[in-house]
């Protein structure tokens, strides 16, 4: 009997198992995963607008565009989606993202570790934002730890969007520099179009970069060409700015959850002055006049690298999302 998410509030963990008896299936294989593809987007990116985080794992992108690296997997049960993968910390353990969707935390949490017990595996909670994290603290975790290059960068957008006051100095002098140098330059929203075109910006400038890790450039250049070849199954929102001739030379592209705009996708020629700063400013001003409920931006991690380190703080933070393991 599937239930309703009104019937499975008022109902016990107890009356779950009883029912799953009945029906000679035990709690811990009522959880069946399967492959994420894009017929699960939409479900996906319902669920998870129900996660109640700015975390950028919490998102379609961060799933989706991540399912090959992470082993991504996921199944809807009650009204709840449960996502499965690799634990962040590098260790290569099964892990999971927080449930989302209707049942409570405790009832969620409680089927997964049957799922777990029977399998022989620990329960381990993975990249668990710091806006989540008194939730799960309630459910009295064995062990607790930080995964320190993983934090989200959020900002303010409005902040991003102006570039006022004495610190952005050399971020708006920039931003004048590309705006002297292309007095016609414009920014195109990004459609199925012209992704084409960000495309190709994004093949050169991946063969001209040096890059700190291989694996992960070439992962990331993959399934960042995949959301651009199907833009309308993803249903992001981006922006290519050109420059006086009409040529690309950034764009950027994400999705919004809440009053957060998470930015997945950011290139720029750096060979053109201010094209990086001008593509973030252009498009966090368009975003604000589009959504002016829009309160954030979250720019992801930087991966470890002290060089997206540098430059994401360079743009003065409005704070770190911080994320952790946790096991039960």
């Amino acid at each position: 009997m599937q239930l309703s998410p009104r019937s499975y509030r008022n109902i016990s963990r107890r009356q779950v198992t009883i029912q799953s008896a009945r029906q000679k299936r035990p709690a811990s294989d009522i959880l069946e995963f399967k492959t994420v593809d894009p017929r699960a987007f939409p479900v996906l990116r319902h669920y998870l607008g129900m996660s109640g985080s700015r975390s950028c794992d919490y998102t379609l992108g961060g799933i989706a565009m991540w399912t090959g690296y992470f082993d991504y997997e996921y199944c809807v049960v009650h009204d709840t989606l449960f996502i499965k993968g690799l634990s962040e910390d590098g260790s290569g353990l099964t892990a999971f993202a927080i449930p989302c969707g209707a049942m409570p935390l405790r009832e969620s949490v409680a089927l997964l570790k049957d799922y777990c017990r029977h399998r022989g595996i620990p329960l381990i909670f993975s990249a668990v934002p710091r806006d989540r994290l008194d939730d799960m603290m309630e459910l009295s975790p064995r062990d607790l730890w930080v995964l320190p290059i993983w934090s989200d960068y959020i900002y303010s957008i409005e902040a991003l969007a102006t570039l006022t006051g004495k610190a952005y100095n050399k971020k708006r002098n920039h931003v004048n520099r590309f705006i002297a140098d292309n007095p016609g330059w414009r920014l195109d929203p990004i459609d199925s179009t012209n992704a084409a075109e960000a495309i190709e910006l994004m093949n050169h400038l991946h063969n001209t970069a040096e890059k700190e890790c291989q694996e992960m450039a070439d992962y990331e250049l993959d399934h960042s060409r995949r959301v651009l070849e199907a833009w309308d199954d993803f249903g992001f929102v981006g922006g290519i700015l050109r420059d006086e001739s009409g040529r690309a030379v950034a764009f950027t592209a994400g999705e919004i959850v809440g009053d957060t705009l998470v930015l997945h996708i950011e290139k720029a020629d750096h060979e053109v002055a201010g094209a990086g700063e001008m593509i973030n400013k252009a498009f966090a001003e368009y975003m604000h006049g589009l959504h002016p409920s829009l309160r954030f931006i979250n720019r992801e991690d930087d991966s470890g690298d002290p060089g997206l380190r540098y430059a994401k703080m360079s743009y003065h933070p409005a704070f770190l999302l911080e994320k952790f393991n946790l096991r039960y």
